[in-house]
């Protein structure tokens, strides 16, 4: 009788294994993420810097420690209500930008290097801090409008995650063979639609972890198709959920799923030709 055998990698192969990927996120967060969210900021507020300190009002050290423990708490809710109330007393969003999220990203970064936050922590506070840039009105505009000679993928995770892995699996297979690879932190769809509105890419991929983010998935494809710069762009699903449930890609108006990091490019190639 023929059996197949599952065998687990060893502790060592195991912890070799997770050292290797939070070195690869490091990378991302450090040499993508970070700059993109400080490009956006600075983008923006050189427009309008003439209008920053109307009021008079400044952001100081204590307000950028209060705001960071805030950007790193369970409740995501509560670093949102502290802008508010910035915004509230007068401060401009402009120094919001130049003098607390600015200052804020860079020591989410120092403070990892120095071990006195963990990658979790300066994961949920870099992806609060892409949406406060959403929510008051400036993004990052920089990426090219039309196609190029190097094509585009976008990866993100389903709204509602705030895993890295996966996507930055296959986002640094796709870099390894020549292609330019942006790996989306937002959180909310709307995020997801203004990045494809403000770049062209020719692929979109989408990381889905559990069955209760399927519910809206077709609408996001839609509507991401529906707002993307390249109106013929298309959409690759993958992630968890995919690997214990059976669905077709067009059940969500996508055109491909996959399952198999090693078969990604070649799907990619066929929905592209």
């Amino acid at each position: 009788m023929n059996q197949t055998y599952k065998f687990k990698p060893s502790l060592f192969q195991r912890k070799k294994n997770s050292f290797e990927y939070e070195q690869s996120l490091q990378k991302v967060i450090r040499f993508q993420i970070i700059p993109r969210l400080l490009s956006s900021h600075l983008k923006v507020c050189s427009r309008h810097v003439g209008n920053s300190y109307q009021s008079g009002l400044k952001i100081t050290g204590f307000e950028i420690s209060e705001f960071i423990n805030l950007c790193i708490a369970d409740d995501e809710q509560l670093s949102r209500d502290y802008i508010k109330r910035l915004i509230s007393y007068g401060i401009s969003t402009d120094q919001i930008f130049l003098e607390l999220i600015t200052p804020t990203a860079r020591l989410l970064g120092e403070k990892w290097d120095e071990d006195l936050l963990d990658f979790t922590q300066v994961t949920h506070g870099l992806v609060r801090l892409h949406s406060i840039t959403h929510d008051i009105g400036f993004e990052y505009q920089d990426g090219p409008t039309q196609a190029g000679e190097v094509r585009r993928l976008l990866i993100a995770s389903s709204p509602g995650s705030k895993h890295f892995l996966g996507p930055n699996i296959v986002a640094n297979f796709f870099r390894k063979i020549g292609w330019q690879v942006i790996l989306e932190v937002s959180i909310t769809s709307q995020e997801l639609i203004h990045a494809v509105e403000n770049e062209w890419f020719d692929l979109i991929g989408i990381s889905v972890s559990i069955h209760e983010q399927l519910t809206t998935l077709g609408q996001l494809v839609d509507d991401m198709k529906k707002g993307s710069r390249n109106p013929n762009t298309k959409v690759m699903l993958g992630g968890p959920i995919f690997m214990i449930e059976e669905h077709a890609a067009t059940e969500f108006g996508a055109d491909a799923i996959c399952t198999d990091v090693k078969k990604t490019f070649e799907i990619a190639t066929s929905i592209l030709t």
